[in-house]
């Protein structure tokens, strides 16, 4: 089963419009819709903007829903010059760059615990999600997401995030994600849509551009979904 979280609901009702025979379960808060797309069986869940929200939102649905693999679909920020209003980025790795211990002498953006900085993604579903996002005529980005409670609208805050972590996009979820999943061993991926450009003009950019990458992003998902029925069409030859 594909666990699919996105934090806003622009990001995932499209997705769960698409569920069949679905069955909805309340946990704190959250709405977890499970069911079939493309006859590939999914739980596609809302955490709401936050690390915190979406920590609790994986930690839930593994705990409750046991899924093969979690993806963090929705929109980001661009944190590279090469990356434009409506690219896919699909994260190599994922890190959280407002964790900061240095005074105690580990790096920035060390997480306890795990002992990295940077989570490493499931490198097949990051592959096939870019043969998807391909497959969807998309141009595509690989690299490190960062993510933080801060909506970045900053230049400067930009830039510390790129150079200190080496990140292409900025958003708020996948790190907390990754960290949940790397925790209990499930595989995950995040992909992201980019929705603005992480700086002063990302106020007037986000909310003209945050449907259409959604969208965007959406569709990818769609497509690697059914690349999956394929796959489970061929196990069962």
């Amino acid at each position: 089963m594909i666990g699919i979280i996105g934090a806003m609901d622009v990001e995932v009702n499209s997705l769960k419009s698409k569920v069949v025979n679905g069955t909805v379960t309340n946990i704190a808060g959250v709405d977890y819709v499970m069911g079939a797309i493309h006859n590939v069986m999914v739980c596609v869940a809302q955490c709401s903007p936050g690390k915190v929200n979406a920590a609790l939102c994986a930690q839930a649905m593994i705990d409750k829903f046991a899924p093969d693999m979690i993806i963090n679909v929705g929109v980001g920020c661009s944190l590279s010059p090469s990356v434009v209003i409506k690219n896919i980025v699909i994260a190599d790795d994922v890190c959280q760059y407002d964790i900061d211990i240095t005074a105690l002498g580990e790096p920035g953006g060390f997480i306890n615990g795990l002992n990295v900085v940077k989570i490493p993604c499931d490198k097949t579903i990051s592959e096939l999600l870019a043969r998807s996002a391909i497959n969807c005529g998309e141009k595509i980005h690989r690299g490190t997401v960062a993510s933080g409670d801060t909506f970045i609208a900053d230049t400067e805050l930009k830039e510390r995030i790129a150079a200190d972590f080496g990140a292409i996009c900025g958003e708020m979820e996948g790190g907390a994600i990754g960290h949940v999943c790397a925790a209990n061993g499930v595989a995950f991926a995040v992909l992201r849509s980019i929705s603005d450009g992480g700086d002063e003009n990302s106020l007037m950019d986000y909310p003209t551009f945050k449907k259409i990458a959604a969208s965007i992003s959406t569709g990818v998902i769609l497509d690697f979904i059914d690349t999956q029925k394929t796959q489970l069409e061929l196990e069962l030859v």
